[in-house]
C-alpha cells in the first residue's frame, strides 16, 4: 500500500515507517519543512542544467514525475499539499505535541490543543476534498479520553472522562468527522503508556532506575495501562489490515498493572533496588497540573482489540520492559 503518515519522526512513528517500508509499503511523509523533492529540485536549478536527479544529462524534472516521499503540511495554518496525498490507500496521523513535555501553562495548553484538534481537522478536511480519498484513516489519540478511572475497569464502551485531556482527547476525535462523512474508515486508536526505552515517558524512566534512582510515583496505588512498543506497532499493523475494524480501539496491555508493580518490575529486570518514592506534593511542585494525570489512575483494558483477533506478544509488564531493552 501507500501510505502518508504525519508525526514519522516520533517514537511510534518512526517505529512504524520501519516496520512498513521493511514489509514493503510505499511511505509518503507529511512534514513542515520544505519535502525533500522541493529541496532537490531547488538545488538542481541552482547547479545549472545536467543536474539533479535523472542521470547524465537529466534533470529534476525526472524525480518529480515520480509520486513524492514527502507532503508539506501546516496544522496550525491549516494548510496541506493535498495533490501529494492522491494515490494513498491510508494514512496515518500521529502528530501532536508532547503531553508531557512542558508544564501546562495556558500558552502550552493551546499548543497542545491546536496540535492535535486544528491539525486533526486540516488533515481530515484535505482527504475528504479528494476525488478518490483513501480508504483509511489511523489516528492515534489517547486513554486519557477516560479520565481518572480509579479502580474501576474500562473498555471502548465507556464515555469520557472529565478534565482536560479527558476534553482534549474527546475534540481530537470530533475532529476527524469530515473524513467519517466521506466515507473515510476512521479508527481512533487510543495509546496507553508506551513501554519504551529511547522515547515518550518511558524513556524518561529508564535512566533514573537504572542508576538506582528509581522509585514509586505517589502511593503507587494508580494504574499505569502500558503496552509494548513491539505491540503497538503490531496493533497499528492490524488496525490498517483490518477493513472491518472502525471506531475507537484501545492500544494497552491486557492486563493493567499499578505504579507500585511497574516499579517493582523495573527493578526486577534491571537489577536495581527502587528506593526513592516521589511523593505528590513533589511531583505537583514538579509537574504543575500535569501531575494530577500522573497520579491519576487509568485501568482500560483493550477489550475491541482482543475482539477482533489481535494477540500480544508482550502482555505481562517484565516482558514489555524487557522488549524494551532489546
Amino acid at each position: 500500500m501507500r501510505i502518508a503518515v504525519t508525526g514519522s519522526t516520533g517514537l511510534i512513528g518512526t517505529a512504524l515507517t520501519r516496520s512498513l517500508r521493511a514489509d514493503g509499503h510505499d511511505i509518503v511523509r507529511l512534514v513542515r519543512r520544505p519535502p525533500q523533492e522541493a529541496r532537490r529540485y531547488e538545488s538542481a536549478a541552482a547547479a545549472g542544467p545536467g543536474t539533479g536527479d535523472g542521470g547524465a544529462g537529466g534533470s529534476a524534472s525526472g524525480s518529480a514525475q515520480r509520486p513524492p516521499s514527502e507532503v508539506r503540511w501546516d496544522p496550525k495554518g491549516q494548510y496541506v499539499q493535498v495533490e501529494g496525498l492522491a494515490g494513498c490507500d491510508a494514512v496515518v496521523h500521529l502528530a501532536g505535541a508532547g503531553v508531557g513535555d512542558r508544564r501546562w501553562t495556558p500558552a502550552y495548553k493551546k499548543e497542545l490543543r491546536d496540535s492535535r484538534v486544528l491539525g486533526t481537522a486540516t488533515l481530515a478536511d484535505a482527504l475528504a476534498s479528494l476525488d478518490e480519498p483513501p480508504r483509511t484513516l489511523i489516528m492515534g489519540t489517547a486513554i486519557g479520553y477516560y479520565g481518572d478511572t480509579g479502580d474501576r475497569v474500562v473498555d471502548e464502551s465507556a464515555p469520557p472522562g472529565q478534565g482536560f485531556l479527558a476534553d482534549l482527547c474527546q475534540e481530537w476525535e470530533e475532529a476527524a468527522a469530515a473524513a467519517e462523512e466521506a466515507g473515510i474508515r476512521t479508527v481512533h486508536a487510543r495509546t496507553g503508556l508506551v513501554v519504551a526505552r529511547d522515547g515518550g515517558a518511558w524513556g524518561r524512566l529508564f535512566p533514573l532506575f537504572k542508576a538506582g534512582l528509581g522509585g514509586r510515583l505517589g502511593d503507587g496505588t494508580q494504574y499505569w495501562s502500558h503496552i509494548a512498543l513491539h505491540d503497538h506497532i503490531a496493533a497499528l499493523r492490524h488496525l490498517l489490515d483490518d477493513e472491518n475494524l472502525s471506531g475507537p480501539f484501545n492500544l494497552t496491555a491486557p492486563e493493567p498493572v499499578t505504579n507500585r508493580e511497574v516499579t517493582a518490575a523495573m527493578g526486577r529486570v534491571l537489577h536495581r533496588p527502587t528506593p526513592f518514592p516521589v511523593p505528590a506534593p513533589v511531583l505537583k511542585a514538579a509537574l504543575g497540573e500535569f501531575a494530577g494525570d500522573v497520579l491519576g489512575s487509568q485501568r482500560v483494558v483493550p477489550r475491541r482489540l482482543l475482539d477482533s483477533g489481535f494477540e500480544f506478544a508482550f502482555p505481562d509488564i517484565d516482558d514489555a520492559v524487557r522488549a524494551a531493552l532489546r
